[in-house]
């Protein structure tokens, strides 16, 4: 069975929704027959490689509210990634562009390190402080899941894979995908938000049990992007289910 999943990298319900669903997956009785793939998903193509200022500061800004509510928004989603294992440290994240992490990613598959490299992307955003629009520490971060250097060197300074990231978005697009983490279990249910274990696990039942019948359309909704304020709350884990 396979697993679509769209994602950022700077996304909290993203990396809150990767945890949800690995331990989910893990409770999975036919775990050992399911293929996940990860696919790309900016929440803001236009921002620079690395930003200035807070998180807080910049989504009051945005948004336009208290820089108080940001920072007790960012504390709700700092405990629920601790009820899952995972070290939210967003006092110190350097938010900033993430196209050249999500080509990194697709590099990285092509030598069957999809998952370790997307894994220490996260946690250099979301627990050490790392800025992953910077290209030397992507470098850097690369050779610690065994990618060689200079090959990652070289792709940064091209333009290779980056029509990967452009046809994850352009499908996520047309399947109507507006917030993220999206899943899509088996082409046929799509699933948003970070949505709790038990309700990851019945929905990969659910996909597993009827796997053999035609595929419906995917329909979008809910996750973080769109109009939620990512990395604010106001998406995550209420999200809209299975569609």
């Amino acid at each position: 069975m396979k697993i679509d999943i769209w994602a950022d990298i700077v996304c909290p319900y993203c990396h809150l929704g990767k945890a949800r669903f690995e331990a989910a997956l893990a409770e999975f009785p036919h775990r050992d027959e399911v293929e996940v793939t990860w696919h790309s998903f900016e929440l803001d193509r236009s921002a620079e490689p690395v930003a200035d200022g807070t998180l807080p500061e910049m989504l009051a800004a945005k948004y336009g509210i208290p820089e108080s509510d940001a920072v007790a928004q960012h504390e709700a989603i700092a405990e629920q990634a601790r009820e899952v294992g995972l070290d939210f440290q967003w006092q110190q994240a350097r938010p900033g562009n993430t196209f050249d992490a999500h080509r990194l990613v697709h590099l990285a598959s092509d030598h069957g390190l999809e998952k370790p490299m997307l894994e220490r992307l996260m946690r250099a955003y979301f627990t050490e402080g790392e800025p992953v629009g910077d290209r030397a520490t992507l470098v850097r971060l690369s050779a610690e899941v065994g990618l060689d250097t200079d090959e990652v060197g070289r792709m940064l300074e091209s333009d290779d894979y980056g029509n990967h990231v452009r046809s994850d978005e352009a499908t996520a697009a047309m399947i109507g995908v507006t917030g993220v983490p999206f899943f899509v279990l088996d082409r046929k249910y799509g699933l948003s938000g970070a949505q709790p274990v038990p309700v990851l696990l019945q929905a990969l039942q659910q996909a597993w049990d009827t796997r053999h019948e035609e595929p419906e359309p995917v329909a979008a909704g809910g996750g973080c992007g769109g109009g939620c304020q990512c990395g604010a709350g106001g998406c995550g884990s209420g999200g809209d289910g299975i569609c």
